[in-house]
């Protein structure tokens, strides 16, 4: 959930920027930062809540750990979502609600496979 939080919060807030600041660029632009955005939070997110249990070089490369393909996974879908719903990257409040699920989802599958399959789990 702190991973979505995080992913969220940078790649919503990077499309909601360019939404309502009106500065024109292409959407595959637009989603691609805001995919890169939503990574650059969830780690700084992770490593501010691991700071309570480890110090700050052990937490940051703890966030820096965990699965990049879960996040890239959840911030695809959340952006394609987004596409597909408003044809670009434009958030409203019927749009939110859609992608925050398909991000939580999407990497369902994978995550369950590495914490089940292979015996690893989140530190």
């Amino acid at each position: 959930m702190w991973c979505l939080i995080g992913c969220a919060i940078g790649d919503m807030g990077t499309i909601l920027y360019f939404q309502l600041s009106g500065i024109e660029a292409p959407v595959l632009f637009i989603m691609t930062l805001a995919i890169f955005n939503g990574l650059l939070t969830s780690i700084m997110l992770e490593t501010i809540i691991l700071l309570k249990q480890m110090g700050f070089a052990n937490a940051l490369k703890t966030a820096l750990g965990m699965s990049l393909i879960s996040m890239v996974s959840m911030e695809v879908a959340m952006n394609l979502v987004d596409y597909l719903m408003t044809g670009g990257a434009e958030l409203n409040p019927v749009v939110v609600p859609v992608m925050l699920l398909a991000g939580f989802i999407t990497p369902l599958p994978y995550n369950y496979w590495r914490l089940k399959a292979l015996g690893k789990a989140c530190h």
